[in-house]
């Protein structure tokens, strides 16, 4: 008696701009996950992962160093008899420090920021 086998194919692994590109194909195409992953062939399982590994990816290179632009006021520090400096990242948060602000509190804030 020959037994059936059922051999099932084993999908290589995909690259992480694969990855990436499916990502952005869910996210530009306004469609549920549960719809996207049906027209795609994957599980909901299988995107999930994919998200979160992209956030977590997109996390962490955001904690790395970044380009700085400096701006120049006229008639600001000049006129003022001081300067300060104001910092947006990429989450619209901005901190705004003015001239003659105390470095120790500005110290203390870098901490806490740090921990978030």
């Amino acid at each position: 008696m020959i037994e059936e086998q059922e051999v099932r194919r084993r999908r290589r692994r995909r690259t992480p701009a694969e990855i990436q590109q499916i990502v952005s194909e869910f996210k530009s195409s306004e469609l549920t996950q549960k719809e996207f992953c049906r027209r795609q062939g994957l599980t909901l399982s299988t995107l999930g992962r994919y998200l979160s590994q992209v956030r977590a990816s997109s996390e962490a290179s955001n904690r790395g160093l970044v380009a700085v632009e400096f701006a120049v006021k006229t008639g600001g520090a000049e006129a003022s008899g001081g300067c300060g400096l104001s910092v947006s990242v990429a989450s619209g948060r901005r901190i705004v420090v003015e001239a003659g602000f105390d470095a120790a509190t500005l110290q203390r804030l870098v901490q806490v920021l740090e921990r978030m």
